[in-house]
């Protein structure tokens, strides 16, 4: 599988780390596009160094990449998905890299979202109802944040899924067949 991982700005992107090279292990490509906040908590080389490949984080390196990066993968997966990635999404908005690359792939691509942000912010209606918004369209699979103790220091729900679960989510929408563009 080709799998597209998108690491956006949150405490939780240094365990993007671990799912690449668990899919990696796997036998699967990833290739890794981050937001400019995301290498704020992990350096794109780390990404290259795991994968051989180079990170995106400007969209504006090669006019085309967006384009055939978003050909080229089977799933993205966006983790961990901040609450202000989730709203450019739900949106529409393709205002950075990932975004960018997101907003054009195929239709009938699969994307999986693993939300990892504070409990409020996950209770918080806005958040909520962009969530429910992707769910509607078909295309967005929620990996449920854990409930635990976040970095913060609250206890709930916000925490991001473990690599395991994340990846196991891919593997499983990678198998569904896909839906023919409406």
């Amino acid at each position: 599988m080709n799998l597209l991982l998108g690491v956006t700005g949150g405490i939780a992107a240094y365990k993007a780390c671990a799912l690449c090279s668990a899919a990696i292990k796997r036998g699967h490509t990833v290739r890794v596009v981050m937001t400019a906040s995301a290498t704020k908590f992990v350096g794109p080389l780390t990404f290259e160094g795991l994968t051989g490949q180079r990170v995106m984080v400007d969209t504006f390196a090669d006019a085309m990449d967006h384009i055939h990066w978003a050909k080229w993968a089977d799933v993205a997966v966006v983790a961990p998905l901040t609450a202000n990635t989730l709203a450019k999404l739900a949106m529409g908005m393709a205002d950075d890299a990932l975004t960018t690359v997101l907003m054009a792939l195929p239709a009938g691509r699969p994307v999986v979202l693993a939300p990892a942000m504070n409990t409020q912010m996950w209770h918080n209606p806005v958040v909520q109802r962009n969530l429910r918004w992707l769910h509607e369209l078909g295309r967005y699979h929620l990996v449920e944040p854990a409930v635990k103790r976040l970095a913060c220091g609250d206890f709930g729900p916000g925490g991001l899924a473990t690599p395991a679960e994340i990846l196991a989510a891919c593997e499983s929408v990678a198998a569904l067949p896909v839906a023919p563009p409406a």
